[in-house]
């Protein structure tokens, strides 16, 4: 993403602790006497619009919704088959937080690929299942936006991909 990317009303970003919003206005209001310029972003999962100072919204994270290749990147991610680690729980689950925390697609994508099990085969923890619902609801909703697709349908095709029975387009 460019440093200069102006984020304007109508255009849908994402913030790493809210996932995809869009931004619905821009505006300038006086705090202390100062002029400040303000990116109010709406959440609809979270019924909530956070308002953003515009000089601050990179260094807080919020970026453009990813691009069709960055997606493509993230499918091969969600495909490759995973070594189990070795590493304890604890040590685990801070990881996947970071990434979560992170925003990355990449890092969502590999988070929810480590934590997949097939319900059919095996099933996952609590803690585990909390840590991959989440970096699906941060990654599902920027995939569907993406693809111009609901949110289910977007869940669906990327637990395609970690079942290894998406077919080719």
């Amino acid at each position: 993403m460019s440093k200069d990317y102006t984020f304007n009303p109508g255009d849908f970003v994402v913030y790493p602790a809210h996932g995809v919003g869009q931004v619905t206005e821009r505006q300038t209001t006086s705090v202390a006497g100062q002029n400040l310029d303000l990116i109010a972003v709406h959440f609809t999962k979270d019924k909530m619009t956070m308002k953003i100072p515009s000089n601050q919204a990179l260094d807080k994270g919020l970026r453009q919704i990813a691009t069709p290749v960055m997606m493509e990147a993230v499918e091969k991610v969600l495909s490759k088959k995973i070594k189990a680690k070795r590493i304890q729980w604890s040590k685990r689950s801070a990881e996947y937080t970071t990434k979560i925390g992170s925003g990355d697609p990449i890092a969502l994508a590999e988070v929810i690929r480590e934590l997949y099990k097939d319900p059919a085969v095996s099933s996952q923890t609590y803690s585990e299942r909390q840590l991959y619902e989440k970096a699906m609801g941060r990654l599902a909703p920027e995939y569907a936006v993406i693809h111009g697709i609901p949110e289910s349908e977007a869940t669906a095709k990327i637990e395609s991909f970690l079942a290894g029975t998406d077919s080719a387009e």
